[in-house]
C-alpha cells in the first residue's frame, strides 16, 4: 500500500483521549493501588489520557432492587427516606470513587470531566429501581418527575464545581433506545422515546442557563452509529435551548465492529452535514467479547476501532468504555473482562489487558489538538483487516498508526520527510521501538501488530 500522508486533507481535530471509572473505582481503596492505576491511565508514562467520564450513581434501595451485582450498581449521594418520602444529602458516599477521580485530575493532564448518569435517582423511577422499567422499551420515569431529575444531577454537579472539581459537560442519558429493565436486568439503566429525550435534554438546558452552570450538555450517548440516532439528531436540532447548552452530540460505537461502512454512513449523513457541531465516540468495547485479556487480538480490533472511529466518522475524541473491570473467568480458564485492566472484586489482584496497548499506541503519541489526515482510504469489509490513521501533530510532526490483524505487508510512505520513530506491539512484545534514525520510505508492518510511525 502506498500513502501520502503530506498531501492529505486535514479533517477534525483531536480533543483526546478518555475512559470511564464506572463502576470499578468505588472499590479500588487501597492507596498504591489508586495511584498505580492512576498513572498508569492518566499519566505522562501511562496512556496520559486527558477525558475522565464521572459516574453520577442513581443509588438502591435494599428492600426493593433486582441488579446483584454490586460492579452494576452504584451509591448515591441523596438519601431517601420512603416512609417520609423525603431526601437528604451524603457527600462522603461513593468516597473512594471520588478519591481516585482527585488522584487522576492531580496528575495534570485531565481537562475534560463529564459526569454520567445511566438513569435517574431510584426514588425518582416508576418502580423504585434504577435498572428500568418493569416492562421493555418503556421510560422508567413518569414525566412528573422529569424536574426532580434535573434538580438532583445539578445539585450534584454544584456541588463538584463548588468543590473545585473541573466539570466541563454533564450527561444524564445513557443507550435510551435500548430496551432496558423488563424480566432480566444487569446494571443501571433507562430508555427513553425520541420525544422523551427531548423533553428531559430541555428542562437540563433550561436550568443550565437559569442557573448560570458553567456546563454543557453532552448527549445524548447514543448506543449505535445509525439507528435512533438520526433522529435524536434532526429532534435536538429543532430545540433552541438544547442546540443553546449542548457542547457535544455523543455516541457510542457498539454492533458495528465488523461493519467499518457503516462508521462512513454516518459521518456522510449525520457529521459532515452538521459540521459546527462537535461530535464525540463516548463509549466502546468489543462487544460480545470474544477475546480473552491475553489475546492480542482483542488489542487488534481495539486499535481497528478507533483508528475506523476517527479516520470514518468525524469524531473528535475516542473514549473506552471502562478502565477497569471484574475479572471474568470462562470455562477455558480465560479472563473475559472487557476492560483496559481487570481486577478482582477487592483488588487484590489486577493487571494490565492487552487492549491497554490499542489505547496507548494512539494517546500516547497523538495528543490533544492533533488533526485527523485523510489518506483517501475507505471503508469496507474486504479490507477490514489492515487499518491506517493518520494525524498532523501541534508540532507538525506525522503520526501514523497501523493495524495489521492478517498477514506481512509494507507500506510506502511518500513525502518530503527527514526522520522517522517506530513503535510496535504484538502478542509477543508491547510498545517497542523497532527503528530511531533517518526516514525509511518502506515499513514493514508484520502480522498481527500494531504500528506506530513518527515522522518528521
Amino acid at each position: 500500500m502506498r500513502i501520502n500522508p503530506s498531501q492529505a486533507k486535514r479533517l477534525q481535530t483531536v480533543k483526546g483521549w478518555g475512559t470511564s471509572s464506572c463502576w470499578w473505582s468505588q472499590y479500588c481503596a487501597d492507596e498504591k493501588t489508586q495511584n498505580e492505576i492512576a498513572n498508569l491511565l492518566y499519566g505522562d508514562g501511562g496512556l496520559k489520557l486527558n477525558i475522565y467520564r464521572y459516574n453520577v450513581g442513581a443509588g438502591f434501595d435494599p428492600e426493593n432492587f433486582r441488579v446483584k451485582d454490586p460492579w452494576r450498581r452504584t451509591e448515591s449521594f441523596m438519601l431517601f427516606d420512603r416512609e417520609k418520602e423525603e431526601t437528604s444529602w451524603d457527600f462522603s458516599r461513593d468516597k473512594t470513587a471520588v478519591e481516585m477521580m482527585k488522584k487522576c485530575l492531580d496528575l495534570g493532564n485531565i481537562d475534560t470531566l463529564v459526569l454520567f448518569a445511566n438513569s435517574p435517582h431510584y426514588s425518582q423511577t416508576s418502580t423504585g429501581q434504577a435498572s428500568g422499567s418493569l416492562l421493555y422499551h418503556t421510560c422508567n420515569i413518569p414525566k412528573s418527575k422529569y424536574k426532580e431529575f434535573v434538580d438532583y444531577f445539578l445539585d450534584v454537579t454544584e456541588h463538584f464545581l463548588n468543590e473545585g472539581f473541573p466539570v466541563n459537560y454533564i450527561s444524564p442519558i445513557n443507550e435510551p433506545q435500548w430496551k432496558w429493565g423488563g424480566s432480566y436486568v444487569w446494571q443501571e439503566g433507562c430508555h427513553y422515546e425520541t420525544e422523551e429525550v427531548v423533553e428531559i435534554l430541555h428542562l437540563f438546558a433550561e436550568e443550565i442557563i437559569r442557573r448560570k452552570l458553567p456546563v454543557k450538555l453532552y448527549a445524548p450517548e447514543s448506543g449505535e452509529y445509525l439507528g435512533k440516532t438520526y433522529d435524536y439528531l434532526e429532534a435536538m436540532l429543532k430545540d433552541e435551548k438544547i442546540m443553546q447548552t449542548l457542547g457535544v452530540f455523543a455516541f457510542h460505537s457498539y454492533h458495528s465492529d465488523n461493519t467499518p461502512e457503516v462508521r462512513y454512513e454516518f459521518s456522510e449523513k449525520i457529521a459532515k452535514p452538521n459540521s459546527d457541531i462537535r461530535f464525540d465516540m463516548s463509549e466502546w468495547c468489543e462487544l460480545p467479547n470474544k477475546s480473552h485479556t491475553k489475546n492480542f487480538k482483542g488489542a487488534l480490533i481495539t486499535a481497528r476501532i478507533i483508528s475506523q472511529d476517527m479516520n470514518f466518522t468525524r469524531s473528535e475524541s475516542w473514549t473506552s468504555w471502562v478502565a477497569v473491570n471484574g475479572i471474568a473467568i470462562k470455562e477455558d480458564g480465560f479472563d473475559y473482562s472487557d476492560a483496559l485492566m481487570s481486577a478482582s472484586p477487592d483488588f487484590s489482584k489486577w493487571y494490565i489487558n492487552e487492549r491497554y496497548y490499542a489505547l496507548a499506541h494512539f494517546s500516547k503519541y497523538v495528543p490533544v489538538g492533533s488533526s485527523v489526515l485523510d489518506l483517501g482510504l475507505r471503508p469496507t469489509e474486504e479490507s477490514n483487516d489492515f487499518n491506517i490513521s493518520a494525524f498532523e501533530t501541534p508540532e507538525k510532526e506525522t503520526v501514523l498508526v497501523i493495524v495489521n490483524e492478517g498477514d506481512s505487508r509494507e507500506v510506502e510512505i511518500e513525502g518530503n520527510f527527514s526522520d522517522m520513530r517506530v513503535i510496535e506491539s504484538n502478542q509477543q512484545t508491547k510498545l517497542s521501538e523497532t527503528y530511531c534514525g533517518e526516514f525509511k520510505k518502506t515499513v514493514n508492518c508484520p502480522e498481527n501488530s500494531i504500528i506506530t510511525v513518527i515522522i518528521g
